[in-house]
């Protein structure tokens, strides 16, 4: 809920933990240190911003700050000094440059998405509790050596970017498992050749929204010239946390068939504002999301409804279709870099079913299957599908698993998480590992 200036000045809003303010505002409000002893999530974003005072340091609970869409140039230096601060973000700025020591030491996650960074401080190797990191739509052509210090990174977004090349170290982190690096000039450029069928605009119904993401807006439509009805998802063509949306599309068409993915059908032409689109399959109402986002406590970690539960055979099931269809993505050269459960789709209505589909391509990445670092690069994401695993095997009631079963999945996670890239299973191993459980 966005509070109002006027409420913050009257002193209404004494003892609050949160504020959210976005009225055009030029300077940081004097006010707000009136909840220096309460105030932890301070939302200032689409405001007018450039600039915030060295007093910042007096909010001592602060744990969460969000500056998007203002006009910063240069990340606030004073922040390095903030005693609490987990989380920040400063998307869509005009931010060039972050000075050194102006990450603070306990932070957790990174939002600069969308900004005119040309390089990061060598300290950001200092943030050792930094889990989550979005840099996609920045200029920047290298990474400090420093950042191999940031063991205990899980997600990292560097897509739409000037790099040159990607460091080994990168692929080397103990816990990274989601990465998109898509549209740097260190991107491997696939070759491979995939002819779709294009469709007029004009040959579509549009109905109603189906959902929208970071790249673009979904939405169910009647196919007027083949009277059937289709999901159309129209990309929005500005760069997103996750990279380019034309990145995404030429994935989208790439991936090709699988019965583990949503069919794209062709690519729209003659849109009415000129943006691109993908005709895709609908898909039947009886699939639900498998899990929902991380949440701002969870920071890496999807959540799942209020008594969600999987039987142990349904469990198999998914995990060897999830397994089924990353094999075939990175056979193709394809990391999806964000194998997430709210990313799956999951058909329940058939006991002990469970069929699932995997989708959206918006972090995924082309890389070069010959090269030293593809190896790593698909068991970055085995890290994933063993934390997808991790989640989802919580979700069976402990008296539905026999023991035995119990110690084979364990062991699995626990090779799928080795800390040690190199030494975790491939996706072709878990397969064969899976085909031996049983229920």
């Amino acid at each position: 809920m966005i509070q109002t200036l006027e409420a913050l000045k009257s002193g209404k809003l004494v003892g609050s933990k949160k504020l959210q303010l976005s009225c055009g505002l030029k300077k940081f409000p004097k006010e707000i240190f009136a909840l220096a002893n309460t105030l932890e999530y301070l939302d200032l974003s689409g405001n007018q911003l450039t600039e915030l005072p060295d007093e910042i340091v007096a909010l001592k609970k602060l744990r969460i700050l969000f500056v998007s869409r203002n006009n910063f140039t240069m990340f606030p230096k004073i922040l390095g000094k903030c005693p609490a601060l987990t989380m920040i973000g400063f998307k869509t700025n005009q931010i060039h440059t972050v000075p050194e020591g102006a990450l603070p030491l306990t932070l957790q996650w990174l939002i600069l998405t969308d900004n005119k960074i040309t390089q990061l401080p060598t300290s950001i190797g200092d943030c050792s509790l930094l889990q989550k990191c979005a840099m996609a739509g920045n200029l920047i052509e290298e990474f400090p050596e420093e950042m191999a210090h940031c063991k205990n990174l899980e997600l990292l977004r560097i897509s739409a970017n000037r790099l040159g090349a990607f460091p080994k170290w990168l692929f080397e982190l103990p816990r990274l498992s989601w990465i998109a690096f898509s549209g740097n000039p260190a991107t491997y450029k696939s070759r491979r050749n995939v002819s779709i069928a294009s469709y007029d605009w004009k040959e579509f119904t549009m109905q109603e929204v189906l959902g929208e993401g970071a790249s673009g807006l979904i939405s169910k439509a009647a196919w007027n010239t083949k009277k059937e009805e289709v999901a159309i998802k129209v990309f929005k063509g500005e760069v997103t946390s996750d990279g380019w949306p034309e990145d995404e599309m030429a994935i989208s068409i790439a991936v090709g068939k699988h019965e583990r993915l949503v069919e794209v059908l062709g690519r729209i032409k003659n849109h009415w504002e000129g943006k691109n689109g993908l005709v895709m399959k609908l898909i039947s109402p009886v699939y639900t999301n498998l899990g929902n986002p991380p949440s701002l406590e969870t920071c890496t970690r999807d959540v799942f409804e209020e008594g969600s539960h999987y039987s142990g055979a349904e469990l198999l099931m998914m995990a060897k279709q999830i397994v089924a269809v990353s094999l075939a993505l990175h056979r193709k050269g394809i990391n999806h870099g964000d194998l997430y459960a709210h990313n799956i789709l999951v058909n329940k209505s058939v006991d002990e079913k469970a069929e699932c589909l995997l989708s959206d391509f918006g972090a995924a990445t082309f890389y070069d299957i010959n090269s030293e670092l593809a190896p790593l690069i698909e068991r970055i994401e085995v890290r994933a599908y063993g934390c997808l695993l991790e989640d989802l095997y919580q979700l069976v009631k402990k008296e539905e698993m026999e023991d035995s079963l119990r110690t084979k999945w364990n062991k699995l996670i626990a090779d799928c998480k080795q800390p040690v890239v190199a030494q975790r299973l491939g996706f072709a191993e878990i397969e064969e590992v899976l085909s031996g459980f049983s229920y």
